[in-house]
């Protein structure tokens, strides 16, 4: 297994993300891996958790990587947040992405989950991706 890969998969996220029109008409460029400090905005795209497990096999070191983005926003209802998360999906989703190392067998959404925000009027759509690096 090689957890080396992590690194250039989340830049390359992130650069998707950050590079879609429809993300930027949606969020403008309020895409973080880690939050500003001050006043964040209404609607904005976190990068958040990541777990990952060995995929190596005969052919090189490799890794699964099951990858959670969020969509936050204190808007009322849902409608937007599910506009945003539709289309980061739409960007991500067995996209070809070039990793700064290592290659991109294949990125895929898994699954999401909404829920409002304990203590609160902030709403949140977790999206889940599942994501195949190797080093060959």
């Amino acid at each position: 297994m090689s957890y080396a890969m992590s690194g250039a998969l989340q830049a390359a996220i992130y650069a998707r993300l950050t590079q879609s029109a429809a993300v930027a008409a949606l969020v403008g460029g309020d895409v973080y891996d880690a939050l500003p400090t001050g006043t964040l905005p209404e609607t904005y795209v976190s990068i958040g958790r990541e777990q990952v497990s060995d995929a190596s096999d005969q052919s090189g070191n490799g890794a699964l990587h099951r990858l959670d983005i969020s969509v936050i926003t204190t808007q009322p209802g849902f409608a937007g947040a599910k506009q945003v998360a539709g289309a980061i999906s739409d960007a991500l989703h067995d996209a070809d992405l070039t990793l700064a190392r290592g290659n991109l067998v294949f990125l895929r959404f898994e699954r999401a989950q909404a829920r409002r925000v304990a203590s609160s009027s902030a709403r949140e759509i977790l999206l889940r991706f599942r994501a195949r690096v190797d080093e060959t």
